[in-house]
């Protein structure tokens, strides 16, 4: 493809910040629409029954006046425009942990391409695998999902996207591939979310069961949603033209086996960390700098060109980071004008008075729906989890399948959301396009959803 074309390709397509804005723009008419509400709080979950209505500034006044804090005892406000405009710098500053760390995996890479290690190191993989694309896929997809369905990983995998990335351009594929590989697997991951912490240690006490109860089912849906992603994956793969050659492997440097012996410490590091000291984003980002620093040493890049790669590859991180800022700054604007509570009084109104398997499809209806405005589903499980399992109990309607519900409804709709800043951030690290990612998955989305409404009917019924 030429240059031209390409730039033809980037202007036809609408840029990924502008995608946000619009949908910063749909979710602050929200707030004129929406009542604004609110549950009493024991803690960060809120009781049920405590639900009241709060008064509401909408209109013009509300147009041109700052929205206050949602814990203000001022009338509840509807977004402004200087709420808006603000919103935006208080979501990079929410997520500047986040951030920090993104641009830090992409200093870090930057460091890794400067020593040469990782290219050499794909030519000698792509020549010892015979240009086998389908089990590197396969090895891939199997690694990156288990470590998201047992273990919790989720934004850490920012740091996997370059080196797929650079594999896929190998094999002269499409940078689509880098996107399917550790989007759909991190998100199967979660879906199912067999024995993942950061999950299971908020959702499952609010519905009152034991912390990693109940795995058996959810590694069933584990089970049969890999492998559907895992088949979609390589079809699409099938449909590419095969790898022209497979290149001469270049022998590897001493520097360059000990850059990426260096990588190899450091995931064994991270996932060290994050099972015995419960490591967090601010760990993983002093962690990326540290083995920086480390990997231009081994691979004896001069000081002034270390400096200089580092902050190349963070440049290349940019888009990715404005795209966090942009949807935190959508679940900050929603919070202060104090409509989720009413939302979630709302959609719990839909879900009462139906048969246990249609309550609990109704209930991943419901976090599909929340997940739109909130992403965490730890904070999920706090605002939904205390109101919907008393409905679901009722109903006959198990803990269990209630956090099923939460987590194939918030997992799956993290796949495809407008508002996710993070999937906005894989993708723009990546190089793939909103529109072009939703024209792929979504036939395995809707697949997905199927086999997930159908498991909380069954399981429903059978009082699992």
């Amino acid at each position: 493809m030429t240059a031209s074309a390409a730039a033809a390709k980037r202007h036809s397509s609408l840029h990924p910040v502008l995608i946000m804005l619009a949908v910063m723009l749909v979710a602050a008419a929200l707030t004129h629409v929406v009542p604004a509400g609110k549950f009493a709080r024991r803690g960060n979950s809120m009781i049920p029954g405590t639900y009241r209505v709060l008064p509401k500034v909408n209109g013009l006044p509300a147009l041109l006046s700052p929205t206050p804090p949602a814990e203000s005892d001022s009338p509840a406000r509807a977004a402004g425009l200087v709420s808006l405009f603000t919103a935006i710098p208080q979501g990079m500053t929410k997520s500047a942990t986040l951030i920090f760390m993104v641009m830090f995996i992409g200093g870090m890479f930057g460091v890794l391409r400067a020593t040469g290690a990782v290219d050499a190191g794909i030519d000698r993989l792509l020549h010892l695998t015979s240009g086998n694309a389908y089990l590197l896929t396969i090895g891939l997809m199997l690694v990156l999902s288990c470590g998201s369905t047992f273990l919790g990983f989720y934004s850490e995998y920012i740091a996997i996207i370059p080196l797929v990335l650079a594999v896929g351009q190998r094999f002269q594929l499409p940078n689509l591939f880098a996107a399917a590989i550790v989007v759909m697997s991190c998100m199967i991951g979660y879906a199912a979310s067999v024995t993942n912490p950061v999950q299971l240690s908020v959702a499952q006490p609010l519905a009152g069961v034991p912390i990693f109860s109940g795995f058996i089912p959810r590694l069933g849906l584990f089970a049969v949603m890999l492998p559907l992603g895992l088949a979609y994956v390589l079809l699409y793969l099938r449909r590419l033209p095969k790898i022209a050659h497979v290149p001469e492997a270049r022998p590897l440097s001493r520097r360059q086996v000990a850059v990426l012996v260096t990588l190899l410490l450091e995931a064994t590091v991270m996932v060290v960390g994050t099972i015995l000291w419960s490591w967090g984003i601010g760990q993983y980002a002093a962690l990326f700098i540290a083995f920086s620093l480390a990997c231009a040493w081994v691979g004896g890049l001069r000081p002034g060109t270390a400096a200089d790669a580092f902050l190349a590859g963070m440049q290349g991180m940019l888009l990715a980071c404005v795209m966090i800022g942009l949807g935190s700054a959508i679940e900050i604007m929603l919070r202060s004008s104090q409509i989720l509570d009413s939302v979630v009084q709302g959609l719990a109104g839909l879900v009462q008075g139906h048969q246990g398997g249609v309550v609990a499809d109704c209930m991943m209806g419901v976090e599909t729906i929340f997940d739109l405005l909130i992403h965490s589903t730890a904070a999920l499980a706090t605002i939904t989890m205390p109101i919907l399992t008393p409905i679901a109990h009722l109903s006959g309607v198990s803990g269990q399948v209630t956090v099923t519900s939460l987590l194939l409804g918030s997992g799956l709709t993290n796949m495809i959301s407008p508002t996710n800043g993070l999937l906005f951030a894989f993708l723009a690290a990546s190089k793939v396009g909103y529109g072009e990612w939703v024209r792929f998955v979504a036939p395995l989305f809707a697949v997905l959803c199927l086999l997930g409404l159908a498991a909380l009917y069954l399981m429903a019924s059978l009082r699992v």
